[in-house]
């Protein structure tokens, strides 16, 4: 089978989200009604299944506890809210929140000084997370959190207000991904990080199935190699650009790909991380 590489599938991608070679915005468009679908679907905290996902990617029976009952929707492939080292008073934007799981979450780590913020493009999505908001800790709405929709290629926040990025099975899905890693690089600020949990590939996929909507929508299509998504961070200007290869995990749970996690992560002396005079 012919296969295609990480970068010429992000360029196709590019091409059919703005309306080459593919129709206008084919991609964004199966995803969008898809997960419209799931946000008006039962799905809810309470179900075993959508539990034992969670679990499976790392949340603990106590965080999971903790969040409205209609946050968890099973569609995690890890924890960033684990990994994102989130202290009180910080501003921390998540990247297709969903119905909230991480934002919740993260609003718990940031406190009543912080903010937690969940960016999402699809209507069904912001509605759900914003229902759940309304049900915080001891029943009380959550004082925290905001909800945007936008799409995370294109973020309705100044430059340099935030402290940490997250993401979660996200930016697979996502057609202009280098967009998405500037825009991250844009909205944080000097010294800020990012944590994120995504799918990346080990070898290309067959080009049968790197060019289906279905398997775009379903996370594999979109999914680009762990070295573009390392090159990728980095030509946005990241530095300390660490990429865990999660493949054990994943072939325990008989993925056809292996769970990544990557970090991206700014240091203190920020001129060596952000060159003066970079275009953003």
């Amino acid at each position: 089978m012919d296969r295609i590489d990480g970068n010429k599938m992000m360029d196709e991608a590019k091409k059919t989200a703005t309306g080459g070679g593919g129709g206008a915005g084919e991609m964004t468009e199966a995803v969008r009604m898809r997960y419209n679908q799931v946000a008006g679907s039962g799905l809810t905290g309470r179900s075993a299944g959508v539990r034992d996902v969670a679990a499976a990617f790392g949340y603990s029976e106590a965080e999971l506890g903790s969040l409205p009952e209609g946050a968890n929707l099973g569609l995690s492939c890890g924890n960033p809210t684990a990994m994102a080292s989130l202290r009180a008073g910080e501003v921390v934007v998540d990247l297709g929140c969903g119905g909230g799981l991480d934002v919740f979450l993260a609003a718990q780590k940031v406190g009543e000084s912080g903010r937690a913020i969940g960016i999402d493009m699809t209507p069904g999505m912001i509605a759900r997370a914003k229902a759940n908001a309304q049900h915080g800790p001891d029943g009380i709405a959550y004082g925290n959190v905001e909800f945007y929709l936008a799409a995370i290629d294109a973020l309705p926040l100044a430059s340099e207000t935030v402290d940490c990025v997250i993401s979660n099975c996200v930016i697979n899905l996502a057609a202009d991904k280098h967009a998405v890693f500037r825009e991250m690089f844009r909205v944080l600020k000097p010294g800020g990080r990012v944590a994120i949990s995504d799918i990346a590939l080990r070898k290309e996929l067959p080009a049968e199935l790197a060019q289906s909507v279905a398997a775009w929508v379903g996370c594999i299509a979109g999914a680009i190699g762990m070295k573009e998504y390392r090159e990728g961070l980095l030509a946005a200007g990241f530095t300390q650009v660490e990429v865990v290869d999660g493949h054990a995990a994943a072939a325990r749970r008989r993925w056809a790909m292996i769970r990544a996690m990557i970090r991206a992560m700014i240091g203190s002396v920020v001129h060596s991380r952000r060159p003066p005079g970079r275009q953003r």
